[in-house]
């Protein structure tokens, strides 16, 4: 292929342009979210993390406590598909554990942790 033809593709494909603007009516009245809005996605509560030693690990009883690297005052991360979409704190709703959001990621703070 010719440099042209390169250029134009990467410009057809580049990320600002497949975002429809709020001008753009024929393009938002193509996206329908109905076809994704049934897609199981994984969401996952991270209340922190720590390194331990394989010979830590083999260590572990029942009644073993791991101390994690954050804080009890801190929120735990809420992750989509292991991608960082909100934080927030622990709550019991009818005897069972739920997640309050406290702070929810934006869109462009979760492209950045892609890269």
């Amino acid at each position: 292929m010719s440099d042209t033809n390169d250029a134009a593709t990467e410009e057809k494909y580049a990320p600002d342009a497949m975002t429809p603007t709020a001008g753009d009516a024929a393009s938002q009245a193509d996206v329908n979210l109905d076809l994704i809005l049934d897609v199981p996605v994984t969401l996952a509560l991270q209340v922190g993390s720590t390194t331990i030693s394989i010979r830590e690990l083999v260590n572990l009883a029942e009644g073993s406590v791991v101390a994690l690297e954050r804080s009890a005052s801190e929120p735990l991360d809420v992750l989509v598909n292991g991608t960082l979409v909100a934080r927030g704190e622990i709550v019991v709703v009818d005897g069972q554990f739920g997640v309050r959001l406290t702070d929810v990621v934006s869109p462009a703070e979760r492209i950045q942790t892609l890269n």
